[in-house]
């Protein structure tokens, strides 16, 4: 079994107290630059590692936040973290970065987890939209922040973006592009980002004068590439099959295009095409994709900001509150067959 190198054989070692010790690593400015130097030497030779969990005890708050997102293969999820990141190590604090996997059973055990943990505080996006998980969590009196989802309570923060706008830009686009049978490629419906942007979608059809159901849509298992080659190929069967197709990510939208072209179905002149999120790949697909831009890295941010402001020295005069960002249509050419036609018959 491996020995952990104590503060007491440091302190032998370097031939001073215990209570030097403690000062060279917590207070280093109140020990003589002779005895720092001699103590500093000893811990590198002996290998010693504070105890963390020791130095929480004593401080009373854990210098780690945790990070629970829905699916980490996202690279939105990854600016989100890369954001909140930024910030914590900024304060000194470390981040615990969990996977949920959209399961509301694997986000029960993480929760848990973190109040065992003690964590500082939780910045999450929920899988569990009953609000049960949360509700259990809340028991235990440990700060956290909703990211990418509001709060319906004022029992906390919440950072999120106007998913509801962002269907709306992204359908209003596709409109304005001369097309009047349009899809959605969802993904689970219990996802409220999801409903959100569907209700967006359908503002935009109403806006036009165009019935709901001019707008098809096709709920798939996941948000992630194959559920998106999934529904693109349940878009293909259709008899009637759209002239446009709005996704609830891009991770979907990609899956979406790999699945037409296989089909030979050219993007944007026989389908057009939109997604969600703007993540990198967005700009660099075969089809460069037109996508609603979320402020990820800021939304991370902000959120850890939050977290650390309900947390620190005067969370006493913390208040809740409620951000909503705003999203942007970011047009590339799988969505500009009407124009491009256009221009090009001028």
């Amino acid at each position: 079994m491996a020995h952990t190198v104590g503060i007491k054989e440091v302190a032998r070692q370097a031939g001073v107290s215990v209570g030097t010790v403690s000062n060279v690593i917590n207070r280093p400015h109140m020990v003589a630059d002779e005895t720092r130097e001699r103590v500093q030497t000893a811990i590198v030779e002996l290998g010693y590692v504070r105890s963390e969990s020791a130095r929480q005890l004593r401080a009373g708050q854990s210098r780690i936040i945790a990070l629970l997102v829905l699916d980490m293969a996202n690279p939105f999820f990854v600016d989100v973290a890369s954001g909140a990141e930024r910030v914590a190590r900024a304060a000194t604090l470390g981040v615990m970065l969990c996977n949920s996997a959209q399961s509301t059973s694997e986000e029960s055990d993480y929760l848990s987890l973190f109040a065992e943990q003690r964590v500082r505080g939780v910045l999450l996006t929920p899988a569990d939209m009953s609000g049960r998980n949360l509700a259990d969590f809340r028991r235990h009196g440990i700060p956290f922040v909703l990211v990418d989802r509001v709060l319906p309570s004022a029992e906390g923060c919440s950072v999120s973006v106007d998913d509801v706008l962002g269907g709306t830009l992204a359908v209003r686009h596709l409109l304005a592009q001369g097309h009047t049978s349009v899809a959605y490629v969802s993904g689970p419906m219990t996802l409220q980002q999801c409903q959100d942007r569907m209700e967006g979608a359908v503002a935009a059809l109403t806006e036009a004068g165009l019935p709901d159901s001019a707008l098809r849509h096709v709920e798939a298992e996941r948000l992630d590439v194959p559920a998106g080659r999934d529904a693109g190929g349940r878009l293909l069967g259709m008899a009637d099959r759209p002239t446009a197709v709005f996704c609830a990510n891009d991770l979907l939208a990609l899956g979406v295009l790999q699945a037409l072209f296989a089909a030979g179905v050219r993007v944007p002149d026989e389908v057009a095409l939109v997604g969600y999120d703007d993540i990198e790949f967005a700009a660099a697909a075969a089809v460069p994709l037109t996508s609603v831009r979320q402020p990820a890295v800021r939304m991370g941010r902000q959120a850890a900001e939050l977290l650390l402001e309900e947390t620190g020295e005067s969370a006493g005069l913390h208040r809740h509150q409620r951000i909503v960002l705003e999203p942007e249509l970011i047009v590339r050419e799988s969505s500009m067959v009407a124009r491009r036609r256009a221009v090009a018959g001028s």
